[in-house]
């Protein structure tokens, strides 16, 4: 294991747990080592590896974009196990030097190391829960490995589903599911009688197995409606109409489930897109009010409209806020602001303002632990004074961030206790009906 890789999974498990805190691995491999190809989707850019490596027991070399290596970053890239992938677009001579990359893939494999590779290419700019087709450079590395090795070693293709609520927001939730592994040593003599046919094959079935791990919109026309049916019925993976007392798991088999249905064209089409329309109208309908769905349920289910939750939260909290704000608070705002101006995809924040947070937080304080520690003259006795900025941080830091959130929920609260929602709670009853009786009809 190659040392920034190392000190990458030691040291960004727990920043990635606190942004994800509500996360489940299904099926996942508990070896260090084991020759396999793991193909995942795309769905968050500089993310997804962060995750499938960081929330994992194996260790994985990753395949990237050749033009973020430069002369500058290569020896750290080296460093944290990643591999340059050469596409069309980046010159002529891509194909060649991609073929150097396989044989060092190879070698990788032969030692039993694991590939990580994203098999779509490529990243939404807008987060849309679908499957891109898969490419097949998985299962070329696959048997080019294979044939270096005579195949006198056994390499096996995995497909991986990494699955958000919302891959740009913070305590989001995330899901990531494994299949079942194919052995390639069990084609042996497809590929030796037709390579290109049993390449192709390979590849759709990984897509096949790929799309059980997620949630697969293929209608793009009815992403939106599969999003708002999840909203209206609490069930699915969406982040912020939810239903806290079904498991992370059902959800995710939920949203599955939903999105199989809604693709198959068996459905009764006038009614798909009168329900379509009633949702787009209702949608509309709080926008015009600036309402969010979350919160018109919330007035719904609580016609007072109280807020002592938020108002307890915020007044116990306070100090352990405060104290946190101190160690990060301003750090949160800064790479907030900076990543939103600099980086014109949004795919990109999440991972950039995590990196760059821990970078910040971590230097900024180790330089106030510094200063204090010699003002205060605290020499060998004050190990209680270490031990205060290694263990407060990580538990302060997160209060903060929920303490903002707290307030701007509670403000929004009371913006919409200001408001007459009585048509529009109505509206939302009778389109919440009409998704029932859709629903009945073959799905529920």
């Amino acid at each position: 294991m190659r040392i920034i890789y190392f000190l990458m999974k030691l040291f960004l498990v727990y920043p990635l747990s606190i942004y994800y805190t509500r996360r489940k691995m299904v099926n996942s491999p508990k070896q260090l080592f084991g020759r396999t190809i793991y193909v995942s989707n795309h769905a968050s850019s500089f993310m997804d590896p962060l995750i499938v490596a960081g929330f994992n027991r194996p260790s994985v070399f990753f395949m990237t974009r050749s033009d973020v290596f430069t002369t500058f970053s290569k020896p750290f890239l080296w460093a944290a196990q990643m591999l340059p992938i050469y596409r069309q677009l980046d010159g002529k001579d891509a194909t060649k030097k991609n073929e150097a990359v396989f044989d060092t893939c190879a070698r990788i494999l032969s030692f039993g190391r694991n590939l990580l590779i994203f098999g779509e290419g490529f990243t939404d700019d807008t987060f849309i829960r679908r499957l891109k087709p898969v490419k097949k450079g998985a299962v070329k590395i696959g048997f080019i490995a294979m044939e270096k090795m005579n195949w006198k070693k056994k390499v096996y293709i995995c497909a991986v589903g990494v699955n958000y609520s919302d891959p740009k927001e913070m305590r989001s939730d995330l899901l990531i599911s494994y299949s079942d592994k194919i052995c390639l040593n069990d084609y042996r003599s497809e590929y030796e009688d037709n390579p290109a046919k049993i390449i192709t094959d390979l590849t759709r079935r990984i897509e096949v197995l790929m799309r059980e791990q997620l949630t697969d919109n293929r209608k793009l026309e009815l992403a939106p409606m599969h999003e708002n049916i999840l909203k209206i019925t609490r069930k699915g993976m969406n982040l912020r109409n939810f239903d806290r007392s079904i498991s992370l798991v059902n959800r995710w088999k939920y949203s599955k489930s939903l999105a199989t249905w809604l693709n198959d064209d068996a459905r009764n089409q006038e009614q798909l897109l009168a329900l379509k329309t009633s949702l787009e109208e209702y949608n509309a309908s709080l926008e015009e009010k600036n309402v969010s769905e979350e919160l018109l349920f919330w007035k719904k289910e609580d016609p007072s409209g109280s807020r002592s939750k938020e108002i307890l939260y915020l007044i116990f909290l306070a100090p352990l806020a405060f104290i946190g704000a101190i160690h990060a608070g301003w750090q949160y705002l800064w790479v907030k602001k900076f990543t939103e101006k600099t980086m014109k995809r949004p795919v990109f924040w999440s991972s950039v303002k995590m990196f760059l947070g821990v970078i910040l937080i971590a230097f900024s304080n180790m330089a106030l632990l510094a200063i204090l520690y010699n003002v205060l003259d605290l020499g060998i006795s004050g190990w209680w004074y270490w031990l205060y900025f290694f263990v407060v941080i990580g538990i302060t830091a997160p209060i903060f961030y929920d303490w903002l959130t707290t307030l701007k929920r509670y403000k929004e609260k009371g913006r919409v206790n200001e408001l007459d929602l009585s048509e529009l709670i109505e509206e939302r009853g009778k389109v919440e009906k009409e998704v029932s009786a859709f629903l009945e009809n073959g799905f529920e």
